[in-house]
């Protein structure tokens, strides 16, 4: 009976998406959710969770700025000083009001991988991590590296979100906009936490 739930509940926030988002979008959060369940699977977290924030982390991605910024300030979590600069990163922390108070998603971490997928923060749940890497492997994804990362993704998860976390300073930098201090911890955790892991532990 749950599976037969959220099965529907997935067909209704597709259509939702379908209607809300640019054809590109929707593609994309589709294939977003499908790499999370995938990765789910490989890393033992629970696959229609990750399916569900997978295919709802870019919900307000094109929603205008002030009603992300509406959604922001309503919402639970706290938001970064550098993230108020950053207006590419805002539709993060907006899905996840929009997940809560709109569709009703009480999971806190659905919220949070949503909330997250952007930006990163060190210490990151496992749910949070597969969402963060279904992003940036998900099958539209064309970057010069993602091949790369898409094996890491498979292969050794920490290794994955280092090599993600890199690319997104990279990209920051390239840009020349300001870089949120939680991307930044993120790099220097991964770093340390692969260099103080035993060999062969993927995890």
């Amino acid at each position: 009976m749950e599976q037969l739930r959220m099965q529907a509940q997935f067909q209704n926030y597709t259509a939702l998406l379908r209607a809300r988002l640019s054809k590109k979008r929707f593609v994309h959060s589709v294939n977003v959710a499908e790499s999370a369940r995938e990765l789910a699977v490989r890393w033992n977290a629970d696959p229609d969770w990750a399916y569900l924030a997978g295919l709802l982390h870019d919900c307000c991605k094109e929603l205008p700025a002030e009603e992300q910024e509406a959604l922001m300030r309503s919402g639970s979590f706290d938001v970064e000083d550098v993230e108020w600069l950053c207006k590419p990163v805002w539709h993060g922390i907006a899905a996840a009001a929009y997940m809560q108070f709109e569709l009703g998603i009480e999971n806190h971490e659905v919220l949070s991988a949503a909330r997250w997928h952007t930006v990163a923060h060190a210490n990151m749940t496992l749910l949070e991590e597969i969402v963060y890497m279904a992003d940036l492997i998900s099958a539209d994804r064309t970057y010069r590296d993602v091949e790369r990362i898409r094996k890491l993704a498979f292969s050794d998860l920490q290794k994955g979100m280092l090599a993600g976390v890199e690319f997104a300073v990279e990209s920051v930098l390239k840009k020349g906009t300001p870089l949120p201090i939680c991307t930044a911890q993120a790099y220097n955790y991964y770093l340390q936490r692969i260099a103080a892991r035993p060999k062969g532990n993927s995890k």
